[in-house]
């Protein structure tokens, strides 16, 4: 497995533990050049660590492009990968990556940049960045060097070219991805795609790395574990919306989640109803004055897969 992040030093060397303990190799990634030590209370900065990431990243746009931070982060991926298919105790046939928040944007692109891995988990992170938290930072550029950036290290100019299956991370409430950007993002991409997306997740890497559909994912892929449920249809007439389903586990719980909010994401209020589950096929009443709505499974393992987000 590759793990991405941004930036953080010993940040993730829990996820790597819980990887190792579910028979995994796992190489985590800090992208910005750190290591673990801290300075002033930030982690410190490598002397050869490469350009500063995250939205320093959005400065650095008059610099050659491969002095920028993307493409150095983007590079150093998929050197992992090849570094992880060089060893031969490692099937070059099953190698993952996943990654939270900026790291979760990267790993969008990487999916499209590089097609030799099995699978891909971005949590949080996805395209559209002018449909996020980051269009402060886009906004606040000259208007050409603002399509330049898009242009060069917007994920949905890569997500076209995935062709791999993914699970995708989310909660209703992001502090910094928006579920519109989140599912444009998904909807570009030529692989299977699984959704498990929760009212008002909260944003962090220790909450990011949790969600125990992760882990299903990626042994459903490589171990022939038991995989995800998963959305094969949905639809909406009128009032009435609707979704049929496959789960090799039974499935115990579905929900309505919506919203009667427009306006920022992050403070819309989401309401939940829970639903009758008929053999494969869930059906409701859309209530009145919803302006956006998805569906939620929760299978026998307590595993959660979510339908595509409408707006109405």
């Amino acid at each position: 497995m590759v793990l991405v992040h941004g930036g953080g030093g010993t940040a993730f060397s829990e996820w790597v533990e819980i990887w190792n303990r579910r028979g995994y190799a796992a190489i985590s990634m800090d992208l910005c050049g750190c290591i673990p030590e801290k300075e002033n209370g930030k982690w410190k900065k490598h002397s050869k660590g490469g350009p500063s990431g995250w939205g320093e990243s959005f400065s650095q746009i008059d610099w050659e492009i491969y002095d920028q931070w993307p493409f150095h982060a983007i590079a150093d991926i998929i050197l992992a990968n090849t570094l992880l298919r060089s060893f031969p105790e490692i099937d070059k046939n099953k190698i993952g990556i996943t990654g939270i928040s900026w790291g979760g944007y990267l790993t969008c692109i990487a999916s499209g940049v590089d097609n030799r891995f099995k699978f891909a988990i971005p949590v949080y992170g996805c395209g559209f960045l002018m449909e996020t938290k980051f269009f402060e930072n886009l906004n606040s550029m000259e208007k050409e060097k603002r399509e330049k950036w898009l242009k060069l290290w917007d994920p949905s100019n890569y997500l076209v070219n995935t062709f791999i299956p993914m699970l995708w991370i989310n909660g209703t409430n992001d502090t910094a991805y928006s579920l519109s950007a989140f599912q444009k993002s998904c909807n570009l991409t030529k692989g299977e795609n699984t959704l498990s997306v929760r009212v008002r997740m909260p944003h962090s890497h220790q909450d990011g790395w949790q969600p125990e559909e992760i882990y299903v994912f990626a042994d459903s892929l490589c171990k022939n574990g038991v995989p995800l449920a998963k959305i094969k249809n949905h639809g909406r007439k009128r009032k009435y919306a609707w979704i049929e389903f496959e789960s090799k586990t039974g499935i115990i719980k579905a929900e309505l989640n919506f919203t009667k909010d427009e306006g920022d994401w992050r403070n819309r209020n989401w309401e939940t109803v829970e639903l009758e589950v008929k053999e494969n096929r869930i059906e409701t009443e859309i209530p009145s004055g919803a302006k956006s709505y998805f569906f939620n499974i929760i299978d026998e393992r307590n595993l959660l897969v979510s339908s595509p987000y409408i707006e109405i």
